[in-house]
């Protein structure tokens, strides 16, 4: 049995303004809701620049310093590892716009609740906002068939 898998690479990244949060409305069926900007790693492509380019890409905005803050992860159903890495930063500069991905909008952080957000958002801004947990986990348990979230 082999100890490699095969694995799929992303970044998201919460980009925020004092109290402010970034966030894209999700058009995608399959994580809908609004929730932090991200994409995929490129090959030959460090994480770093990949969440600069795709932040760019997805928001307008070039961003500077981010930093890694914990990483999301979880099974696919054809047996791959999905691997979030999450990053964070206050500086950027340019002007917002918007990408097929879905519309960009600041929220402030004390009005979350009055918002539809997919629906691990809380739990992965624990990880985004707090020392205490590095790692966000969906894993399906003894019984295999209900997804639940675990934090580290």
């Amino acid at each position: 049995m082999s100890k490699c898998e095969k694995a799929i690479i992303t970044v998201l990244c919460m980009i925020y303004d004092g109290n402010k949060l970034l966030l894209q409305n999700r058009v995608k069926k399959d994580w809908r809701g609004l929730t932090f900007p991200g994409g995929h790693v490129e090959k030959e492509e460090s994480f770093v620049q990949a969440v600069v380019r795709e932040m760019y890409e997805e928001t307008g905005l070039m961003i500077r310093e981010p930093k890694l803050c914990g990483v999301k992860q979880f099974q696919t159903d054809e047996d791959e590892r999905y691997i979030v890495f999450l990053f964070k930063t206050d500086q950027y500069e340019g002007k917002l716009t918007s990408s097929d991905e879905g519309e960009m909008v600041w929220v402030n952080r004390d009005s979350l609740d009055e918002y539809s957000l997919v629906n691990d958002f809380m739990d992965l801004l624990k990880v985004f906002e707090t020392d205490h947990y590095n790692e966000f986990m969906y894993d399906r348990g003894r019984a295999g068939d209900d997804w639940r979230i675990r934090l580290y």
